[in-house]
């Protein structure tokens, strides 16, 4: 019998198909990976190329000029960016009906090695401290700027997850708007409080703590968890058990636990579906609300394992044909 399972922190349903149901190894790549070089001379993100990019506006490097050789992590804005940091904020109607305004916003990217082809999940953990730290102190920037009301940090990783160069990197982007999708979670997090006088999101890391049975990895500071209505196969949530509604208020410490945290839960990924293609996104509030109760931060892993069809477009009820009790007893169960 399929089921029908409610995300507690967002009142969406999804559907479990049984019937569809795989087992976790059956989701592991079978095509071999293509080797890639070291480096490459024509990828703009590669050391001695820095004059291919717009001007850095963060690096971590030995010393010397900015825009030189030496770093080993990068910060530069997008060359083609979704947004612009020029612009008004003044929003325009089109014969009274139509809403418009420029597009506003600053949008970065995050080079996370000097190496080519190095990958996250087998980056050093020292060099993926330092890419977590670069996003803390870009996030921190990136709030002072009173234009924007929302910042987004994200990675995405293979051809089927969006990714336009093979070169590690990630991106943060800060909008002069907060979307909708973003408020509906706000607003059933501050429905949850009024009612319980608690956070959805600190009851859901209890409840799951309790199950165990969807539970990956359980630290000190961090749940590594597959939620109970996951959308996809092997979904997976990195959550602060300390209460913090931005991600901004992790502390330096707190933001090397989590890169340690991140850095093995994208390594089993990887070994035990052999590199998938996936994209993560850093789930936070919107600047004004940092410092309200009811929303949590946390880190989302969505691996692109199945494509959304017609049903998943137009409902927005997505279809998941595996367990997530069953995957994240795949990824193993392991305390660091």
């Amino acid at each position: 019998m399929p089921q029908l399972r409610q995300d507690p922190t967002t009142k969406e349903w999804v559907i479990i198909a049984t019937n569809r149901s795989k087992r976790p190894h059956d989701f592991k790549k079978i095509e071999p990976a293509i080797e890639k070089p070291v480096y490459k001379a024509d990828c703009p993100f590669c050391p001695g190329n820095e004059h291919l990019t717009p001007h850095e506006t963060l690096a971590y490097r030995k010393g010397g000029p900015p825009d030189s050789k030496g770093w080993w992590v990068r910060v530069i804005p997008n060359k083609f960016p979704a947004l612009s940091p020029e612009g008004s904020l003044e929003r325009k109607e089109e014969k009274g009906f139509f809403r418009m305004m420029d597009g506003v916003g600053i949008h970065e990217v995050v080079i996370g090695s000097p190496i080519h082809n190095q990958l996250f999940p087998l980056t050093e953990d020292k060099q993926v401290e330092e890419v977590l730290l670069a996003y803390r102190e870009r996030y921190l920037v990136l709030r002072e700027d009173p234009r924007i009301k929302l910042i987004i940090i994200f990675k995405n990783h293979g051809e089927a997850a969006g990714t336009s160069l093979d070169h590690t990197h990630s991106q943060i982007v800060g909008t002069a708007v907060v979307p909708s999708n973003i408020r509906k979670k706000l607003e059933e997090a501050a429905r949850y409080y009024d009612d319980h006088g608690r956070c959805v999101y600190c009851d859901s890391i209890q409840e799951e703590l309790n199950f165990k049975k969807r539970i990956v990895i359980d630290t000190e500071k961090f749940v590594v968890l597959q939620p109970f209505a996951s959308r996809v196969p092997f979904e997976t949530w990195i959550i602060p058990k300390e209460h913090q509604a931005s991600f901004g208020s992790i502390s330096v410490e707190d933001s090397k636990r989590f890169a340690k945290v991140l850095k093995e839960t994208l390594f089993r990924l990887y070994s035990k579906l052999n590199d998938p293609a996936y994209n993560f996104v850093i789930h936070t509030s919107p600047i004004k609300d940092e410092g309200e109760d009811y929303y949590h931060w946390h880190l989302q892993i969505i691996p692109r394992l199945t494509t959304p069809a017609g049903f998943e477009m137009g409902s927005g009820i997505y279809i998941n044909v595996s367990f997530p009790e069953e995957t994240a007893q795949f990824l193993g169960e392991k305390s660091l």
